[in-house]
């Protein structure tokens, strides 16, 4: 039996991840001629090609793209086995990275960081805080915080605790709209969408059963902050985290609506690669951040 040509799949990944053979060649110490050879070698064992090359621009065939997923696990997998037998005989070092959603990262995750880091001197973070859902293997993300009801995924995740999002408006708002008493009611007014919401928005109640509205007014946005001003402004109502809108419900610029509707659980969920292999430094990390964020925290 042949065994595979784990050189050449991680010379791959490194392409990848550099988009450059000379990039690749630089950072892990080879020729750009030896990097070439291990492209064309794993190329001519697999009977396809892996790259479109032109003078400008390196891009991956339809072959590869999937190809480089894989290729992206079997490095991570051996830099974590090596990194997880060095890290046995000394304090946890070396950089983990984070993703975030923006406005929970911002509220919630950074002014955890400085906690973490006082304890853990040899550890950096790169935390990249962004509303778009990321692709963790591909992208080279050790951790990935995810507000969502999450689909069936090869990631790795627990649910650390639950999110709540509440219907509100501004009370002039109302007083000019009107309040609605049932959800039914939501769709003759102007619902702002929060696009990192997908899909209808949906409440249930014991013995009414289960009622769907699909928003529909003058904005939508995928940033829930840049939402609020429209709101307190008294220009339509949304359903958002109570997170991003804590300080305008407690201080009455926004009031929460239907409160004895509820709408399904979300969820504040840590994902992670597939491989049970992590470095002592991400293994830091996430018990930290589970202990931090979980329900009742």
């Amino acid at each position: 039996m042949r065994l595979p040509d784990l050189e050449a799949w991680a010379i791959f990944a490194s392409v990848v991840e550099h988009k450059s053979f000379s990039a690749a060649a630089d950072t892990i110490g080879l020729s750009k001629a030896t990097v070439s050879k291990a492209i064309t070698r794993l190329e001519a064992h697999l009977g396809q090609s892996l790259f479109h090359r032109t003078s400008r621009r390196l891009a991956l065939t339809e072959a590869g793209k999937p190809l480089a997923e894989h290729a992206a696990r079997i490095l991570a997998e051996a830099r974590a086995a090596e990194e997880s037998a060095n890290d046995a005989a000394s304090a946890p070092t070396g950089r983990v990275r984070l993703a975030a959603p923006m406005s929970f990262g911002v509220s919630n995750v950074a002014p955890l960081l400085a906690e973490f880091l006082e304890a853990h001197p040899g550890i950096e973070i790169e935390l990249h805080l962004s509303d778009a859902r990321v692709d963790i293997v591909a992208e080279g993300f050790d951790i990935a915080l995810r507000i969502a009801t999450l689909p069936d995924s090869s990631l790795r995740a627990r649910r650390l605790c639950s999110i709540t999002a509440p219907i509100v408006a501004a009370p002039s708002y109302l007083a000019r709209r009107g309040t609605p008493t049932h959800p039914a009611q939501l769709g003759e007014h102007a619902l702002f969408g929060y696009t990192n919401v997908t899909g209808p928005w949906r409440f249930h109640r014991t013995g009414e059963g289960d009622v769907s509205v699909r928003a529909q007014g003058q904005l939508s946005a995928n940033s829930g902050e840049a939402l609020v001003p429209a709101l307190v402004a008294g220009l339509g109502i949304a359903l958002l985290p109570t997170f991003i809108i804590a300080e305008e419900l407690a201080s009455g610029a926004l009031v929460e609506l239907l409160k004895d509707w509820a709408p399904p659980p979300i969820g504040l969920h840590l994902l992670t690669p597939p491989s049970p292999l992590r470095p002592a430094r991400v293994e830091a990390l996430i018990a930290f951040l589970s202990q931090r964020l979980r329900d009742g925290s």
